[in-house]
């Protein structure tokens, strides 16, 4: 068992079920949608960012962003962590048909991705944490520069991206921001999208 020293949030009891088998952390499930609507969910949640930070384990499709963005907006910037599972398509062994947008869910990830989303996003594991890195910071500029934004064909080198990190592709402009800045230094970063521009069509 791992342990975690934030209280982590899913989405679902599913979700809650597979984390527990190999991870030692209180986790909090939105029970979905209700969240927006259980005023008793979020206290839960920010009183968990006050003791512990919470670090937020969304699906990578659009319910889970909108679940991510509500969460997020609600607590203070640094109590919360973000944890992202990459674009995986498949299908639940408990599910008759895949979800709408054809992506697994948390409780289909394997056990080794989720923990390294955790480990990406900071996450104070058997009592320590990946820090950033140090060195010149990554900014919206050279997103711009590197033809990642505003051009014809930034969303596709934004999905390349993605990919080589395994995070999700609906990941916005700040939080993509966010974790380069978490995962790589400058030099790395201008490496990573000289090997995507060197790539074949």
């Amino acid at each position: 068992m791992y342990k975690v020293k934030e209280t982590i949030i899913v989405e679902g009891v599913y979700d809650k079920i597979k984390l527990s088998r190999f991870i030692d952390a209180v986790i909090i499930t939105t029970s979905g949608f209700s969240v927006f609507s259980d005023k008793r969910i979020l206290d839960s949640i920010k009183k968990m960012a006050d003791e512990t930070g919470v670090v937020i384990l969304t699906d990578s499709d659009s319910a889970g962003f909108k679940i991510r963005n509500y969460i997020k907006q609600s607590l203070d910037k640094d109590k919360v962590k973000h944890a992202y599972v990459p674009d995986i398509h498949g299908k639940e062994k408990r599910k008759r048909a895949p979800g709408k947008e054809g992506l697994l869910g948390v409780e289909g990830i394997s056990d080794d991705i989720i923990l390294a989303a955790l480990k990406k996003a900071g996450c104070v594991i058997d009592g320590s944490a990946e820090t950033p890195k140090q060195g010149r910071k990554i900014t919206k500029a050279d997103l711009y520069a590197a033809g990642l934004s505003g051009g014809a064909g930034s969303r596709e080198k934004r999905n390349a991206l993605a990919l080589s990190l395994g995070i999700p592709m609906k990941i916005s402009a700040n939080m993509l921001i966010d974790i380069l800045n978490r995962l790589l230094n400058y030099d790395e970063f201008c490496e990573i999208i000289q090997n995507i521009d060197e790539k074949p069509e």
